[in-house]
């Protein structure tokens, strides 16, 4: 190789690396004002909250306190590690459980009773981790917690199933489908305030509201529903006390509002990932002798599986942060029964005037959606089929 040649392919080869560097030049600056956005608007006021949470913050900046903020909310750290071990044993517990029904298991027997076991410790610890932090640490706080998952457990799986089967129906070859479906959208962009309004009025505690008509036909007494605090199980006349004695009457009311909100949406997102299916898939299982439930249940769940799930994901994220209709709905004589996460961090930082309280709780709830994310993500991501 002469001495000419070798320079040429350096100068190649430099000359390469050179247009590389360019594109990656190119290709960041695309990304610098989304980057921008992000920063300023999304991880900037987290890192400025958890700035706030350190230090005695009410209305002006008081001295640093590091982390007695979030002591007051936790209330015991031992409490808090008991938990966490709980939930990462119900977490293996349900991965060796997984594992114990694949066919291909070996020792099935042996691995179910350790996933039982793995369980029922895991279980043990949560509830024991809970119940210090509860005891000592900041109840209100807490507590929303507990309201903010009745409220979430009460919404997405409904809006979900109802916002599917709302679908298959419009998909099919009906009249007026169109009209229907701009119906069903109408909740989802309507103002939330005017329409949390007009929900005031339908379930008023009045016998003459549009609510205690409808019950009052069907032979039960009115109810006093946004008034009402105790949980649904004790007004049903079952003595539950604790978690399980379920949301108020009340929350349910504005679990109501939030499955009417949402159930348009979820249809407009089916519909979508209806329009993917082939047809022919349909028209092979009917060839097959399959019934319309038949090719529902077998073959356009599994392949929505994909819209599901984001929607499923979404919306727990929305319904953690969900604040509008809520504050709107409450009513005093509700109590504690209807204070969700975010109306609670609201409550603390603006009618409190405890910024550092606030912020921490704000970071607090927002490490929980961020882990029931994870989680939400591993348990359902695996269960998706893509087709």
């Amino acid at each position: 190789m002469t001495e000419n040649s070798i320079v040429s392919s350096h100068t190649k080869s430099g000359g390469m690396k050179w247009i590389k560097i360019k594109e990656q030049i190119t290709g960041y600056l695309f990304i610098l004002p989304a980057l921008i956005i992000i920063g300023v608007f999304g991880l900037f006021p987290i890192g400025y909250s958890f700035y706030m949470s350190l230090f005695n913050w009410q209305v002006t900046k008081g001295p640093f306190i590091g982390l007695k903020n979030y002591e007051k909310i936790i209330g015991d750290w031992m409490g808090l590690l008991i938990f966490l071990a709980g939930l990462v044993l119900l977490v293996i517990a349900y991965w060796v459980w997984g594992k114990a029904f694949k066919p291909t298991a070996n020792g099935g027997l042996i691995t179910k009773l350790l996933g039982a076991i793995l369980l029922i410790g895991g279980g043990v610890l949560f509830l024991t981790g809970w119940g210090k932090m509860y005891d000592i640490g900041n109840k209100d706080f807490l507590k929303s917690l507990i309201v903010t998952l009745y409220y979430a457990l009460g919404t997405v799986p409904t809006e979900i199933i109802i916002g599917m089967v709302l679908a298959y129906i419009l998909y099919q070859n009906i009249k007026g489908k169109e009209i229907f479906r701009m119906i069903f959208f109408l909740p989802y962009v309507t103002p939330t305030v005017s329409t949390a309004i007009v929900f005031q009025i339908i379930f008023s505690s009045r016998p003459t509201s549009f609510a205690n008509m409808i019950i009052r036909a069907i032979g039960m007494d009115p109810l006093k529903w946004r008034f009402e605090s105790k949980p649904i199980t004790q007004l049903l006349g079952w003595n539950i006390e604790g978690f399980f004695a379920g949301p108020s009457l009340a929350l349910i009311t504005i679990i109501i509002f939030g499955i009417w909100t949402y159930i348009g949406y979820n249809s407009v997102i089916f519909l979508a990932g209806l329009g993917n299916i082939s047809k022919e898939i349909y028209e092979a299982a009917e060839i097959d002798g399959a019934s319309k439930s038949g090719m529902f249940r077998f073959i356009t769940i599994p392949l929505l599986s994909p819209v599901t799930f984001y929607l499923s994901l979404v919306a727990f994220i929305g319904t953690f942060k969900a604040f509008n209709h809520i504050y709107v709905l409450r009513v005093p004589s509700a109590q504690d029964s209807v204070i969700t996460a975010s109306i609670e961090i609201f409550d603390r930082f603006y009618k409190a005037n405890q910024y550092g309280a606030a912020t921490a709780q704000a970071i607090v709830l927002f490490l929980v959606i961020l882990g029931l994310t994870l989680v939400q993500n591993k348990l359902m991501g695996e269960r998706v089929f893509y087709g």
